[in-house]
């Protein structure tokens, strides 16, 4: 009898134990059940977040899972962000992208871009009536965007250089504002000559009445190449990168809830994309010496 009773006890308490685990790993499952979005500081933290709410929540739906959001502070923060597994998925620029596939030996995957990153450009701006032409920029002061930003720094860069423009050696100086706002920023207030941005952030800008363009003008614009994506690590199960890739793909500006989200993502509409289509990026920034 006290043999049995023992033996029950025995086998209750590795039932309570083995409960216990089961539902310890079902919290921890149900705690990974959410998707950890951020995306490059190209422009204010404020704008990020409100640009991603309504995607946000639409993702939320068509995932059945939470959706997070975590501004980060530098283009790098983004970079590490998702190769070291604290974010899911990433809004990167071209140049970005290139270095989180450098960076993790090619375990990200770019899952959608915009129609217009497929030929995304560039601007360069100016107050000066004398600056028409990128050679003109010799022995001006200058402002980038971000060190890490494609259509803020490495784009520009490239076509300065492909006009036998050195930035560091030709120029007066340069600077870089951390943003392409900013930039315009900049160059409205005469903190600097002339500066370059990506072209969807100056036309949303001209749009808000945030810049006058009579008085900040645009005097060169790049040819186009691809830019920003959304991507997402190798780890990712398969099942859910196709379900996001999905849900991007199935916004249509004809219905009037998705016309809000990609208006906000200043889309067209989203199509997929592949790691090939940054080729060119990645050759401009080895060319440019930005990647080692």
């Amino acid at each position: 009898m006290t043999k049995t009773m023992n033996f029950s006890r025995r086998q209750l308490t590795l039932l309570m134990t083995a409960s216990l685990l089961g539902f310890s790993g079902m919290a921890s499952a149900q705690t990974q059940q959410v998707l950890r979005v951020s995306a490059i500081p190209d422009e204010a933290p404020t704008e990020l977040q409100r640009k991603f709410k309504p995607l946000g929540a639409y993702l939320e739906k068509k995932l059945g899972m939470k959706v997070e959001f975590t501004p980060v502070t530098d283009y790098a923060a983004s970079v590490e962000g998702l190769i070291n597994k604290k974010l899911d998925m990433v809004w990167f620029g071209g140049f970005t992208f290139v270095q989180a596939k450098v960076r993790s030996k090619d375990q990200v995957i770019p899952l959608v871009q915009r129609e217009e990153d497929e030929k995304f450009k560039s601007v360069f701006v100016t107050t000066h009536k004398d600056i028409n032409k990128l050679e003109d920029l010799k022995g001006k002061t200058f402002s980038f965007g971000s060190e890490s930003s494609t259509s803020g720094h490495l784009m520009p860069r490239s076509f300065l250089l492909a006009a036998k423009i050195n930035p560091d050696s030709d120029m007066k100086r340069i600077a870089f504002s951390g943003a392409h706002d900013a930039t315009v920023a900049a160059v409205a207030g005469g903190k600097v000559d002339a500066g370059a941005l990506n072209i969807s952030v100056w036309e949303k800008l001209v749009a808000q009445n945030k810049v006058d363009p009579r008085q900040v003008r645009v005097f060169y614009t790049t040819p186009g190449y691809f830019d920003y994506n959304w991507t997402v690590r190798a780890d990712m199960p398969a099942d859910l990168r196709k379900k996001i890739t999905d849900a991007f793909l199935a916004l249509d500006a004809s219905k009037p809830e998705d016309k809000e989200i990609l208006e906000l993502q200043r889309a067209a509409r989203f199509i997929p994309t592949k790691a090939e289509n940054y080729k060119a990026i990645e050759a401009a920034a080895h060319n440019a010496g930005l990647l080692k």
